[in-house]
């Protein structure tokens, strides 16, 4: 069985060919000759492109590893076969399966606490005769509004919250009671957490994130292990002409190579950060699943891999005023709203309005910086926020 960075440099790579780039370039497409009869993978730009296929082969191999004969991961013969489909956006991936399997007179669950423009997709999905219910992420709390579901959307870790929830424990019991399971592993990242090896019929993510991570390409994707709900989902995308860009898409798997070596630098930078800030008499509510004293931590070690609790450290501030001071005082971060990137960011998150934070709540992504940089610059920050403020 190999490793998940050996894994993430070779997924879905096709075989070697003599003077053939290891990688091939982005196929930019929107016909192909097809003469005669309809027939083969490729037959108008809206339905399939080289270039997708060989990023969602990639992402299949990392959300779910295959048969050891075929795949290096040494998953056991026999395994049900995962497919991806990508899309121009996680947003895009997020409804293509919220739209695909939900209909009017059925009931959704989401998380009370997931990403913040989900209330608008409630909207949404309210106007077309859908009941929604929202529960909190953490102690699994969505357990208790299972009754009667449809489908089950899961956030874990939540954004921006960072709570954690038992995959396995809700997909068991939302499969004892007929409903579907999808998962929103953007902050975990495959290399962290496999969904669909605990229970989860999908596993969703925005690639914007740590997927692709640096910060220039917005793309979204869904796995399954069922060859039905991935019909589904691809006639979405067909259907709604929700397509990612062959450049956008290429981009994305030459990032894949150094997934795991961001995904680990991150985490423990993170972890680094998390426990500086616990010693700062100002700073307060300080969430990464990674710190032992975490109420997530437990769940998360279960659950997570490999040390993997991810790159997003969020924590608060006495008041909007100090925390505007304190982004103001950063050298080594972005002050701008999204995470996973190479680059430090930062946000008051409070600022868009859609989640339910205190005014000084901080959202921080930690990139690949040398670690004692990025916390001196944080450290340094924090005492001229105080300092100015007096």
């Amino acid at each position: 069985m190999t490793g998940d960075g050996t894994r993430a440099v070779r997924a879905g790579l096709p075989e070697p060919r003599a003077n053939e780039p290891a990688l091939p370039g982005p196929a930019f497409a929107a016909h192909y000759h097809l003469p005669g009869e309809v027939a083969g993978p490729y037959t108008y730009g809206r339905e399939g492109n080289p270039t997708w296929t060989g990023l969602e082969q990639a992402i299949s191999e990392l959300e779910y590893p295959g048969d050891p004969a075929g795949d290096p991961a040494g998953a056991p013969a026999g395994d049900p076969v995962a497919e991806t489909i990508t899309f121009p956006s996680g947003m895009a991936a997020i409804s293509a399966v919220l739209f695909s399997q939900l209909r009017p007179g059925d009931t959704a669950l989401l998380p009370a606490d997931g990403y913040q423009l989900l209330p608008a997709l409630r909207e949404r999905l309210e106007g077309f005769g859908v009941t929604v219910r929202t529960a909190p992420t953490g102690d699994d709390a969505q357990l208790g509004a299972l009754d009667g579901a449809r489908l089950l959307w899961i956030e874990t870790p939540s954004n921006p919250g960072l709570d954690v929830c038992d995959i396995r424990r809700l997909a068991d019991a939302a499969h004892s009671r007929g409903a579907v399971v999808a998962v929103d592993n953007t902050l975990a990242t495959p290399l962290a957490q496999r969904p669909l090896e605990l229970g989860a019929d999908f596993s969703v993510a925005s690639g914007t994130k740590a997927l692709t991570g640096h910060g220039d390409v917005l793309l979204g994707y869904v796995t399954t292990l069922d060859p039905e709900l991935a019909a589904a989902v691809r006639a979405w995308r067909k259907t709604t002409g929700a397509i990612p860009g062959p450049m956008e898409a290429w981009l994305a798997h030459r990032s894949l190579a150094t997934l795991q070596l961001r995904v680990d630098r991150q985490a423990a930078t993170a972890l680094a950060l998390a426990r500086a800030l616990h010693d700062r008499r100002e700073v307060t509510a300080v969430r990464h699943p990674g710190l032992p004293d975490d109420p997530a931590h437990a769940v998360a070690l279960r659950q997570m891999h490999g040390g993997r609790f991810g790159c997003v450290v969020s924590f608060v501030l006495p008041d909007r005023s100090h925390a505007e001071r304190f982004l103001a005082a950063l050298r080594l971060v972005d002050e701008a709203t999204s995470f996973g990137g190479v680059r430090s960011t930062a946000e008051r998150r409070g600022r868009w309005g859609g989640d339910a934070v205190p005014d000084g709540f901080i959202r921080f992504s930690v990139g690949v910086e040398d670690t004692e940089d990025l916390v001196a610059d944080v450290l340094t920050a924090l005492n001229l926020a105080q300092t100015n403020g007096v």
